[in-house]
């Protein structure tokens, strides 16, 4: 999406705040024909009565104001807020522009600058990302607003940033900033630093063989006490120095604080049962290849599991449910959420509608999110609601867990890995690819009956996936 900027600059406190409004009306339709959607209002504002101004201008478009030292920033969306734009400010100068961090959701307060991508002196293009801000949810990239040269960083690693807030510079012509890389200077401040004290090693080793030889020799006293020796009781820790202390990110955080909120506040208790994978691991073996040939992607096993905790759901629809205060919240609606684990923390994108998909659908749903969620290019949008969970331990080889409700749901169905095991079939011992499957629920508002006929229909549906087709 494309932005509009515009700029207003208040000379004096003499200017009235009716002209700033009418500077603002003014540059709305410009901002529209570049891009309908939304557009960005910078002006600067420093004390008096053009606060006031910049707060009735919030009040009668209804739009949100971040505000940094000075300045003041209207980010003006009219549609998807995710969708907003990384387009960035002009400083007074033309040759600089600031790099500026963008709209990170309306969920989104703040973050915490990560990492820079780029050193100072380093050329960028357009949109080329330079740094990394990391919220309770993603990870977003601050984007360069146009080819040139970053002349410095006004922001540190670690420093905790608004919408709004500068970050860097960048010169678009590149002059005045230094191709000097920071470890060139450290390396040659510690090359030089041991010369003085070679020299001044130097100098004392003459006066010690000045020194007179006949001096009066003593026998060191060697003490008899022995150290004292740790009680038995005593636990012997390791030194510090084998220790390593490094700050949480935030999204580990985040990732802490709902799991611990979800313990403390749901009566939570899981009920098992296994199943036959033998008829879906036929399944997709017989009908793999025409699957991708007509589709474009692979079956596997989750989309089964999908449609069959989507027929649990339509079957029991109190597991769809939820405790809001003192009523139940039903939802007409089956949105899927997949727990993801990346490198970064655990994840979990919604698949949504997941009743009104196909296989094929489900599938392609499924790799889209989990990339994005690898790559960290995942949004706010695509992790947000749910009704549902679907935890997958089995990819790491998870034979039995109970898996924590993801609030606001009320229920999570655990997978696990598929074992060869001895089973009776027929009367015979024959060996089946088994899976155990946990079903950890709030217990407030879901009854033990409940949960095992929901956990009871999972495993009817992936034994025998006909059921799908006749609806039994």
């Amino acid at each position: 999406m494309m932005w509009a900027i515009a700029r207003r600059k208040v000379a004096s406190r003499s200017s009235s705040a009716l002209g700033i409004a009418q500077s603002f009306g003014r540059t709305r339709p410009a901002a529209a024909a570049s891009a309908p959607r939304s557009y960005v209002v910078t002006t600067a504002v420093n004390e008096g009565p053009y606060l006031n101004t910049v707060s009735n201008l919030e009040r009668h478009f209804g739009y949100s104001v971040n505000s940094k030292t000075g300045r003041y920033v209207l980010v003006i969306q009219r549609d998807n807020p995710s969708q907003l734009g990384r387009r960035l400010f002009s400083s007074d100068n033309g040759d600089l522009v600031d790099a500026v961090v963008p709209f990170m959701g309306e969920s989104i307060t703040d973050g915490t600058l990560a990492k820079f991508l780029k050193q100072p002196g380093d050329r960028v293009e357009t949109d080329e990302p330079i740094a990394q801000v990391e919220t309770d949810k993603v990870t977003i990239d601050i984007a360069s607003p146009g080819p040139g040269v970053i002349q410095k960083f006004v922001a540190k690693e670690g420093d905790t940033v608004e919408p709004g807030t500068k970050i860097a510079i960048i010169s678009k012509s590149g002059e005045g900033v230094t191709h000097v890389a920071p470890s060139e200077k450290t390396t040659s401040k510690v090359t030089s630093e041991p010369a003085p004290a070679e020299k001044m090693v130097e100098k004392q080793e003459p006066k010690a063989e000045t020194q007179p030889k006949e001096v009066p020799k003593e026998k060191p006293k060697v003490s008899t006490l022995q150290p004292p020796k740790p009680s038995a009781t005593e636990p012997v820790l390791p030194p510090k120095e084998r220790e390593r202390r490094v700050p949480m990110t935030r999204l580990r955080k985040r990732v802490a604080t709902r799991l611990k909120d979800s313990q403390n506040t749901f009566a939570m208790l899981t009920t098992f049962n296994e199943v036959d994978m033998t008829n879906l691991m036929k399944l997709r073996s017989e009908y793999k290849d025409a699957f991708v040939e007509k589709h474009g992607v692979k079956l596997g096993l989750m989309s089964g599991f999908v449609k069959a905790a989507v027929s649990g759901l339509q079957n029991q629809p109190i597991i769809n449910a939820v405790i809001d205060g003192d009523d139940i919240i039903y939802r007409d609606y089956i949105d899927i959420s997949i727990a993801v684990g990346t490198p970064k923390g655990l994840v979990v994108p919604v698949i949504r509608n997941a009743n009104r998909m196909n296989f094929a659908e489900i599938e392609k749903s499924i790799n889209t999110l989990a990339k994005k969620a690898n790559d960290g290019t995942i949004s706010i949008d695509e992790m947000a609601g749910g009704s549902f969970t679907i935890s997958n331990g089995g990819v790491y080889g998870s034979l039995l867990s109970t898996p924590i409700i993801n609030p606001p749901q009320s229920a999570i169905l655990g997978m696990h890995s598929i074992v060869s095991r001895p089973m009776v079939v027929g009367g015979e011992i024959v060996p089946r690819p088994m899976m155990y499957i946990a079903l950890t629920y709030d217990h407030r508002l879901i009854d033990g009956r409940e949960a095992v006929f929901f956990l009871r229909r999972i495993k009817d549906v992936v034994e025998d996936p006909r059921r799908l087709l006749l609806d039994i």
